[in-house]
């Protein structure tokens, strides 16, 4: 059995009933929608056509949120309806980033997810949806679609369907009929700006009844979103400062180990100073991911009812060996053997690039997925440790000199690349395009890359006492970077 809607968009009056419907069968707070209808605008001026979509959960049947999610509070039924226990939801907000329909929303009573579960609660004795009860013109058919004879099925079978966003993998269980390829796949690039297709300029049409028709512009159509609801993007500073905290912990104990493995001399910045150093940051790391939680006092779910298929239960794990190990370390001091040594390296190397993986499972935002973004982070650690290690007055020399330089490199590369290559889909270039808009554009290029690449870079190069200027410079311009990273990934919207 596998439930699931098709919504017929050629009947659908764009009346809100089904969103009103919703709200009030299930409790749903002001300000936040399970479905919602948008409004979609196409053609040229005088010839426009409103479109309306119907948009909510797809239950997907390889459903990205359920993979992601830490404690399983989302989960798939065996009748393929998506649902949700919010007594388990620890707010991370992690399923709304790997989300690509902005299906789940943040409940501001509960402070826990929450989306469209198909009025599960109707369904199992047998109802159909609140949405689909009132609709006035039968708009939504619901039913099993594994059932040939139902009428959700035939009319899969007769009828040319769509899918929203069938390339992300999901396999969403939500079916339109008659509705427009170009307002379902709303491109970001080709969608105009502005409310109302009035503020064009009419001095480029002749609208007298006798104008000959050559005078209408040939230009393509115009696609104009001029009614939808408000997506806030669930992740903010707190997350950019995740990333950078956490590249300076594992930098720092990565490199310690390193340089007492290597046979250097066993100063007391790397017995003591390195552990030290990475285990303060580590904890940093750690309230600011608590923190972030809209429940934080559940943040332990993470350990006690943990998926381990989701990347923010793996990556708190290995936070918490490498914490265990740094602290073993520390208490070791110069003693600490070389197994101890090895194993905080390679969890060091762990904390440092598994965010790669956690990001990949963000389905709903492209430009995080990029799959340089481990070695990229990788070199955020380098530059990161070897920065923070020279400031708090490390031996430098040309250990911790090359691997900052290393470091700094090798990220203003990665940095650049993922900004200036022509991304992959219409998304990822919305959040490249993100970079060029004022004041991202001065940040980026003048905090992140010149205050943070290329100076530093300079500095390295002169030698001397520049290279403490050249570890402040360039632990300011990763910060800027993660920053503006965090916020390009969410600009494209995912409705």
């Amino acid at each position: 059995m596998q439930y699931g809607f098709v919504l017929d968009e050629r009947k659908c009056i764009g009346c809100h009933a089904c969103t009103v419907a919703c709200k009030a069968e299930n409790q749903v707070a002001l300000g936040v929608f399970r479905t919602w209808v948008k409004y979609v605008e196409k053609g040229r001026f005088p010839d426009v056509r409103r479109h309306f979509q119907v948009t909510r959960c797809n239950h997907c049947e390889n459903a990205p949120c359920v993979k992601i999610c830490p404690t399983t509070a989302l989960f798939r039924r065996p009748d393929g309806i998506v649902d949700f226990d919010n007594a388990r939801c620890i707010g991370c907000k992690a399923c709304m980033e790997a989300c690509p329909y902005d299906a789940l929303y943040l409940d501001p009573e509960t402070n826990t997810a929450a989306k469209c579960h198909y009025c599960a609660h109707k369904v199992e004795v047998g109802l159909e949806p609140a949405c689909v009860t009132v609709c006035p013109t039968r708009a939504i058919i619901p039913g099993d679609l594994d059932d040939p004879d139902s009428e959700i099925g035939r009319l899969k079978r007769s009828e040319r369907v769509l899918t929203r966003k069938p390339e992300r993998g999901t396999r969403p269980q939500v079916f339109y009929v008659g509705a427009d390829q170009d307002v379902l796949h709303l491109d970001p690039e080709r969608a105009a700006s502005g409310l109302l297709f009035a503020e064009q300029a009419l001095d480029a049409y002749d609208l007298r009844a006798d104008a000959p028709e050559q005078r209408r512009p040939q230009a393509a159509e115009l696609i104009r979103e001029v009614y939808d609801v408000r997506h806030p993007a669930p992740w903010g500073l707190r997350v950019g400062a995740y990333l950078w905290t956490k590249s300076i912990s594992a930098g720092a104990g990565m490199l310690g180990a390193v340089a007492l493995l290597a046979g250097l001399k066993p100063e007391p910045s790397w017995t003591v100073g390195a552990p030290l150093l990475g285990i303060a940051l580590l904890g940093i790391t750690l309230a600011l991911l608590v923190f972030d939680l809209k429940r934080p006092e559940r943040f332990y779910y993470l350990f006690t009812k943990g998926r381990l298929g989701s990347w923010l239960v793996l990556g708190g794990w290995i936070l918490f060996f490498y914490g265990l190990a740094l602290s073993a370390w520390l208490l070791l001091g110069a003693r600490a053997p070389a197994p101890l040594l090895v194993g905080s390296a390679a969890l060091g190397l762990g904390s440092a690039v598994y965010s790669a993986a956690l990001f990949r499972q963000a389905v709903g935002r492209p430009f995080w997925r990029d799959p340089l973004l481990g070695p990229h982070l990788l070199f955020q650690a380098l530059l990161a440790g070897a920065a923070a290690l020279l400031v708090f007055d490390a031996p430098g020399g040309p250990f911790l000199h090359g691997a900052l330089a290393i470091g700094i490199a090798g990220h203003g590369l990665l940095a650049l690349l993922a900004v200036l290559r022509r991304g992959h889909d219409a998304e990822v270039r919305a959040a490249q395009a993100f970079y060029r808009r004022a004041p991202a554009r001065e940040t980026f290029w003048g905090g992140a890359i010149l205050l943070g690449v290329a100076l530093p870079l300079l500095f390295l190069w002169l030698g001397g006492g520049f290279a403490w200027s050249a570890s402040y410079l360039a632990l300011v311009g990763l910060w800027l970077y993660e920053t503006l990273w965090v916020r390009a990934g969410q600009a494209a919207p995912l409705s």
